[in-house]
């Protein structure tokens, strides 16, 4: 059996550090207002990973949390400020932020919540109005 890979992440100051082991379920860009707001940035690099494959390895009493939404359970490090994660319960997933995980070798597939972009992006992936279908979306696709 082959070994998987484990890449390490932080936030800003170090304080709260992380693993993700093995491969995300996606990774792509988001475009959504609530993304652009919390990032500070016309878009958020994602990569979706099941709950099991994310540890935090130190810091855990630093960490916070805020949702706006059920949706998205927003976390951060108490100290900095640096952002270090979503939580998406409905999905089962979590969003380590690719900037989290830089030697992580990040591969984008796909434009989510294309429709509210404010940043053009001519790459060739895939932009999905909103989300694809198996996630609760509409699935349509705009054009770059």
């Amino acid at each position: 059996m082959a070994e998987q890979k484990v890449f390490n992440g932080q936030c800003f100051c170090g304080a709260v550090q992380l693993t993700v082991t093995g491969e995300p379920a996606a990774m792509g860009y988001c475009h959504c207002s609530s993304c652009r707001e919390w990032s500070a940035g016309p878009i958020n690099a994602f990569t979706l990973w099941p709950p099991a494959a994310v540890k935090v390895t130190k810091g855990a009493e630093h960490i916070a949390t805020y949702h706006k939404t059920e949706r998205s359970h927003r976390k951060w490090c108490k100290n900095c400020g640096g952002h270090v994660m979503t939580e998406h319960p409905a999905w089962s997933l979590i969003d380590v932020y690719a900037a989290v995980i830089p030697k992580f070798p990040f591969k984008p597939a796909v434009h989510v919540n294309y429709q509210e972009t404010v940043l053009r992006m001519k790459d060739g992936l895939p932009k999905q109005r909103d989300f694809p279908k198996a996630m609760g979306g509409s699935g349509d696709l705009l054009p770059e």
